[in-house]
């Protein structure tokens, strides 16, 4: 398949055009390659240093990440920067990004995934960005205990960075907004969630919670966000036939 028939396919199914105008990552190819032929695509969160090495021993194509390169602005060739780019080209390894529209994906998106994980009955859309809802939020029938929502998620994937456990120890219903959404509590607690999972962490919203009476599972950024990516890499394999490989680098953050 060539690069431009897998850039076919990933728009086809990712809101990647929709959503340019709110997005300021560059979604789509960030760093082309001289062979156009692809066989080989790995799947990471993060687009840096350790991702390239490890995507080029393992002799990837092209490699999907959740965080590119490019967030609304230029970056010289310079540096770091450089170095990452040279990299990228020296093992003629393609870069694509997709952010929001892998965080918001029915199916196998990031938001999607966790859905799935927890079992949530009565799924719909969920914590709006600019006008778009990025979430999930959905019902557990019966009532789940707090703790085991949390061992369903993060249990392989080290601890969350917090857990604030101010609403009932029996857990109905959830929203699940993946990443850095701290401030999307607030819709949680408009709409009397029992629990709100994200990614990162704010002291900001501590007593909003506990005065709210919610629980709130922080359960760090990358911990939230290794799921869309690792979806996606078998989606591919399975649609497209393509050999795929999950690159985890975690950062416990």
């Amino acid at each position: 398949m060539l690069l431009q028939e897998l850039d076919h396919y990933l728009r086809s199914h990712l809101a990647i055009d929709e959503l340019q105008a709110v997005d300021k990552s560059l979604n789509g190819i960030q760093v082309g390659r001289r062979t156009q032929d692809v066989r080989r695509v790995a799947c990471a969160v993060d687009a840096c240093a350790e991702t390239f090495d490890r995507a080029a021993e393992w002799g990837a194509d092209v490699l999907v990440v959740h965080h590119g390169l490019y967030w609304g602005r230029v970056l010289p060739l310079t540096g770091e920067h450089y170095e990452r780019i040279r990299k990228l080209m020296d093992a003629d390894i393609a870069l694509y990004a997709v952010h929001l529209p892998l965080d918001m994906h029915p199916e196998f998106g990031n938001n999607a995934e966790m859905a799935k994980a927890l079992h949530l009955k009565e799924t719909k859309p969920f914590g709006k960005y600019h006008g778009y809802e990025i979430g999930v939020s959905g019902r557990l029938e019966p009532a789940v205990r707090r703790e085991e929502v949390v061992d369903s998620l993060f249990a392989d994937l080290g601890n969350p960075l917090a857990v604030l456990p101010f609403g009932p120890e029996m857990v109905s219903s959830v929203g699940i907004v993946s990443g850095g959404a701290v401030f999307e509590v607030e819709q949680a607690i408009e709409q009397g969630l029992d629990l709100y999972i994200t990614g990162d962490a704010s002291h900001t919203v501590y007593h909003r919670c506990m005065e709210a009476g919610i629980n709130v599972v922080f359960g760090g950024h990358y911990a939230t966000e290794v799921w869309g990516p690792r979806a996606l890499g078998e989606r591919v394999a399975k649609d497209l036939g393509l050999e795929t490989s999950f690159i985890d680098v975690p950062t416990g953050l």
